[in-house]
Formats: C-alpha cells, structure tokens, sequence
C-alpha cells in the first residue's frame, strides 16, 4: 500500500510538475496524514524536493499564506529524446522535469541514409550521456519521434512509402542496440502534441490538435488527455490530405497532397520556378523578414491550404484547442491571418466559444521533447520503487 501511495503522490507530481501538499491530497486522494507521511520519505530519499513558489505561481494561486511546492528532483531520473526528421536529427537529453539539460542537432539526408542517420544518433546520444557522468544510470531509455506513421501494435513503422528506404528497418531496435538503453518509437507529431500539453502552449487543455509545418507535415491529436493513433498509426496525417487534385505527386504516391504545397521545401520551390533562379529555404524567412510580396503571398496561399485542413480536423475531432509548430510556424500572422479565415470558412460554425488557434511555444524542440516525454511516464514507478531502497 505504502508503494502505491509514493506511485500516486509521483504521478500527480509527475503530470502537473509542481503542487502543494494540500494539492496533492485532491489529486491522489490520499489523506494529509498519509500525504505528510509519504512526501517526507520521497525527500529523505532525495526523489522530491520542495521550494518556495515563484512569483508568477504566487500570483496565479492567491490564496493566502504561500504553501511550499512540491516537485520531482530534476536529477532523480533522466530520458533521452530523439526528433528523426527528413533533413536533420536531433537528440535531446531531459531532466526527470522534462527540462532539457543537453540539445544537439545534426542536418542530414534522413530520408537516404538510415544506416548513417541511425549512427550518429547513436553517437549522439552516447555525447549526451557522458554530459551527466556517472547519473547515466539514471538514464530510464529512449524516445524517437519519426517523421513516419507508427503503428502502435508492433512498433514499427506502418507505411513504406513515407520514408522508402527505411523499410524493414526498426529504428528502436536498431538504437536500442547501439545504446544498450529501451527504446520507444513514436511519430514525431504525435511527439510533439505530448510535449506541447505538458509543457507548452497546451498545458491544461486535453482536446488538442497539434499541427507541425515542417519538412514535413502532421497532427498528434489528443482526445480526453490522450493520444489518439488510429490501428496503424495513421492518424493525424493531415500532410496527406488532397489539396491540389492536379498539383504535384508526393512523396507518399498521391498527388496534390498538403506536403506538396506547403513545407518550406514546396515554397521555395514554387518561388524558385516562378523566378527563375534558385530560392532556399534559408531565402524564404530572410526574404519574409524583408517584406518581399512574393514569399508573403506564397506563404499565404500554403496557409490557406492548412488551414482548409485543419477545418475538416475541426470537425472530425472537436478540440478546443489548435497548435501549430514546425518551422513554418516562424512566418508569423503572415501564416496565421490567412490559414485563420481558411479555418472559419471550413469548419463548421458552433454556438459554442470558437476554437483556439495558437503557435507552439517549444519550437523545434518538441518533438524531441515529447519522444522524451514518452519515456519519462515511466518515471513515477521506477522512482517509488527506488525510494524503497
């Protein structure tokens, strides 16, 4: 009983990062006594700390006298996240807190060399740990978000025309092997839905869409508080959605999907045979940052496209919540302002208060945060176990 009571006090510390003793009473259902009790042992054993609320926690609490807060210690454990995206990888090593105490990114052909891209992000996470010394036994595993669907009945990635030379391989067999760490796979939207309601822009909302515009393009959708995956992983490939009927073929044998149009690649390109010369992606936020008419209407014929789609999600879905990440998100109201009207035009009106459309707050980060996060639910079980000792 003793044991079950640390695991509730650790997973309600564990999914709001910081509460009160009287909070935690509400949240485990447990007594003040038995709450006392158990939180003084979590901190004997050096698993919770306590601190002194900071100013913007006192000024959303008011009530009263500050009561100490409670909290995980950051060093008690440690996940190592990994974004494997289509042109760069990036390893991610977090705190038990899910703060981020290492970050590395490495630009790559992912897509074309998975024996390559699954070595350095070998190599990278070995970098990582040897940055915390001896607490890498503190290491719970691996979280990779893949820029593929993931199904959630073998593990493996469920569709082999997304990225085509990574089929038959098992990305978290492959890692685990090379790092002697368990290993978790995730899509990388998926990823970043997870990292954006436990530390970003959707904290306390459990109806959300995350949305990421990036090399390429998918939605974690988040049902109730959980992720939603499909029966083989295919939910959220909003990048697939039929867009152009006559466009361009993407990469998944379709034509006209949304990743055609709208990834910073697809904009670059569109400018570059409209121009005439050469346009990188690199050119399209400098030339967006100058004001240039071209790359402004460019980005928001793209955004009108998402935002079509994000309409048809609205209705299917019901959030109350939208997110958008990736980095496309960086153009700003230049994005947002148009995919806006193309969401009120799509979706279908409701009496009740309109849905939220916000851009993320973690960034690139997100995904390999959240594939983090994946690891850290584990924490709370291995952590009251380990106080025991």
């Amino acid at each position: 009983m003793r044991t079950e009571g640390r695991r509730r006090v650790l997973r309600a510390l564990h999914e709001n990062l910081v509460a009160t003793r009287s909070e935690l009473e509400q949240l485990t259902g447990l007594s003040r006594a038995t709450v006392a009790t158990l939180t003084a042992d979590l901190i004997s054993a050096g698993v919770v700390e306590e601190t002194l609320p900071s100013e913007d926690e006192l000024r959303t609490r008011r009530n009263g006298r500050p009561a100490q807060l409670l909290s995980i210690r950051a060093s008690a454990v440690y996940a190592v996240g990994v974004d494997i995206g289509h042109q760069q990888t990036r390893v991610m090593l977090c705190d038990a807190q899910g703060e981020p105490v290492w970050d590395k990114a490495v630009s790559q052909d992912v897509d074309e060399m998975p024996e390559q891209t699954l070595q350095v992000a070998s190599e990278m996470v070995n970098l990582a740990l040897d940055s915390i010394g001896p607490d890498r036994q503190r290491v719970l595993g691996v979280g990779v978000g893949i820029a593929a669907p993931v199904s959630a009945r073998t593990g493996a990635l469920s569709s082999n025309s997304i990225m085509v030379k990574w089929d038959g391989i098992r990305p978290a067999h492959e890692l685990s092997r090379r790092t002697g760490l368990a290993t978790q796979l995730i899509n990388d939207a998926n990823a970043g839905a997870l990292a954006e309601h436990l530390y970003g822009s959707a904290r306390g909302c459990d109806n959300v869409v995350y949305v990421r515009l990036s090399a390429g393009v998918g939605a974690g959708i988040l049902a109730s508080g959980r992720l939603l995956l499909g029966a083989h992983g295919l939910t959220g490939e909003v990048g697939h959605l039929e867009v152009a009927p006559d466009g361009q073929v993407c990469r998944c044998g379709n034509r006209g999907c949304l990743e055609t149009v709208v990834t910073p690649n697809a904009i670059a390109r569109l400018l570059a045979d409209s121009w005439g010369h050469p346009v990188t992606t690199e050119d399209l936020f400098r030339l967006l940052k100058a004001g240039n008419n071209g790359a402004r209407r460019a980005i928001s014929d793209a955004a009108a496209a998402v935002g079509k789609c994000i309409g048809a999600v609205i209705n299917l879905f019901d959030p109350e919540l939208i997110v958008v990440g990736g980095e496309l998100a960086a153009a700003g109201e230049v994005l947002f302002a148009p995919m806006m009207q193309s969401i009120h035009r799509y979706r279908m009106p409701s009496s009740d208060q309109d849905v939220r459309v916000v851009p993320g707050k973690l960034g690139d980060s997100a995904a390999a945060r959240g594939a983090a996060a994946l690891v850290l639910a584990g924490a709370p079980e291995r952590l009251a176990q380990s106080a025991l000792a």
